[in-house]
């Protein structure tokens, strides 16, 4: 429900939509390998927030002092697919209805109002830089301001994200 006094969406910002496998449970089989199931990054001042809707729950992991090509390269190198994109300001109506879904929850949170993306491949399809229709500007920097509280080193990222209680591999859950 859009309320009356509530038109003070947040500015555009970094993402990273994060394409995994998996095949647990069973159905995700019928999905396209590789895209099984999404999650998203969302960069915050000092730090990204990872959001993993999974069908049994979902997860929210701070992830600090880390720029996004940093982060968005080590899902990659967990053979992940990972897109880099900004959240958009949504329509000021309420979103289509769909299913609660890992990409309907990642769709919501990048503003996306896309009644037929149902899949997490047609999202991939949707969120791809050439397909976008935000004007073909660039994306702002991948990287959220610093946190001058935070004293960790930005090598040592696989660290903090296990940390953040995510495993090494992500798997659809």
């Amino acid at each position: 429900m859009i309320l009356p006094g509530d038109h003070d969406d947040p500015p555009p910002a970094p993402a990273l939509v994060i394409f995994t496998d998996g095949t647990r449970p069973w159905w995700l089989r019928l999905l396209r390998p590789g895209f099984r199931h999404v999650l998203i990054a969302l960069a915050r001042p000092g730090h990204w927030v990872v959001i993993n809707p999974l069908s049994h729950r979902a997860t929210v992991d701070l992830v600090p002092g880390v720029d996004g090509p940093a982060l968005a390269a080590w899902f990659r190198a967990q053979g992940h697919t990972v897109v880099e994109t900004v959240t958009r300001r949504p329509p000021r109506r309420e979103a289509p209805w769909a299913p609660f879904t890992c990409v309907e929850v990642v769709k919501r949170l990048l503003g996306l109002h896309a009644r037929w993306v149902l899949t997490p491949h047609a999202l991939y399809q949707a969120v791809q830089p050439a397909r976008r229709s935000s004007g073909g500007a660039a994306p702002p920097a991948m990287s959220p301001a610093p946190d001058p509280d935070h004293r960790c080193q930005t090598q040592n990222i696989s660290t903090r994200i296990c940390g953040a209680r995510m495993r090494s591999t992500i798997t659809s859950g």
